[in-house]
């Protein structure tokens, strides 16, 4: 049995509920179950002292952990969110948006998690703006900074799914940026420890099977079907917006075609991190993923 820990409750995660709700375990015969988490720092914490045996999370958390320890044995084994599923909603609406268009407003970013925020100031230096120039707010969670936005209190937020398909569907506010047209922006994947890998090969790479069977569901398999079916994980989502959420995500091409960590997608993250002051170096691809049994899948399953 495989103890799985999640990082948090999120939408965009949907294809690690998925590989639970449609029996993707069941189907490669590997038994995995699926642990809360007191938060991403503690879970990365019990991964490394042996307390879980895989969760899922940023490749932040791993960079991070190299950084600190370059003796860490910690890797990326199974890519499934391979593009960031936030989005910049604003009062007025910007069909042409650039970072430009953050300066000289009240803006407020993403404070529960470190990468929606890294990656956007990246986003905002490559544009050629300093982002401590921004009348930013943080600190709020995205549950009040969107009440804020509907309050005339800001004039745009940064929020993920449902938040942003909420404030869509509620007339009024306006999609300004989908942070996933960036393009492949390494955000969510399977991590564990290299030794963990080494001893448990066979039970790991059945996991990765399902997980490549729940990436091709999610792809293949409408919004409306999607939120059905992933219902119990999130009761309080109206199913309409569920619905829309995830065919938005899917449209973005938001999770990848298949479960191998692309190193352009890793080293845009790497960037944004270093850019923003969370790496002190440069980090090898190699030193934090390890994607043998991702192309192990493919080449079982094929990647259409």
């Amino acid at each position: 049995m495989i103890t799985l820990s999640e990082n948090f409750r999120a939408l965009f995660y949907a294809p690690f509920y998925a590989a639970h709700a449609i029996g993707a375990y069941e189907a490669e015969k590997v038994e995995v179950t699926l642990r809360d988490s007191p938060d991403p720092a503690r879970t990365a914490a019990d991964l490394r002292a042996g307390r879980i045996d895989v969760m899922w999370g940023g490749p932040l958390r791993v960079l991070l952990t190299h950084d600190a320890d370059p003796a860490s044995d910690l890797v990326c084994f199974c890519d499934v969110v391979a593009r960031d599923p936030f989005f910049v909603i604003g009062r007025e609406p910007k069909p042409d948006f650039s970072p430009a268009d953050l300066v000289g407003i009240r803006f407020a970013s993403v404070s529960e998690v470190p990468t929606p925020w890294l990656c956007l100031q990246d986003d905002i230096r490559r544009a050629g703006i300093d982002p401590a120039t921004l009348n930013r707010t943080h600190g709020p969670s995205m549950a009040d900074n969107a009440a804020a936005l509907r309050a005339g209190q800001l004039d745009a937020v940064q929020v993920f799914q449902p938040y942003a398909e909420e404030l869509l569907a509620s007339g009024g506010f306006h999609l300004w940026n989908a942070a996933a047209n960036r393009g492949l922006t390494a955000y969510t994947t399977l991590v564990t420890r290299r030794p963990v890998i080494a001893e448990r090969r066979e039970e790991l790479g059945a996991m990765v099977r399902a997980i490549y069977r729940s990436l091709r569901w999610i792809r293949a398999t409408p919004g409306q079907e999607v939120a059905r079916a992933l219902a119990g994980y999130f009761p309080d989502v109206p199913a309409p917006i569920f619905a829309a959420a995830i065919d938005r995500y899917r449209a973005l091409g938001l999770y990848g075609p298949d479960p191998v960590l692309r190193q352009e997608g890793f080293e845009r993250l790497a960037a944004a991190m270093r850019s923003g002051g969370a790496l002190s170096r440069d980090i090898p691809f190699a030193a934090c993923v390890d994607n043998s049994l991702a192309q192990a899948a493919v080449d079982a399953f094929g990647n259409g």
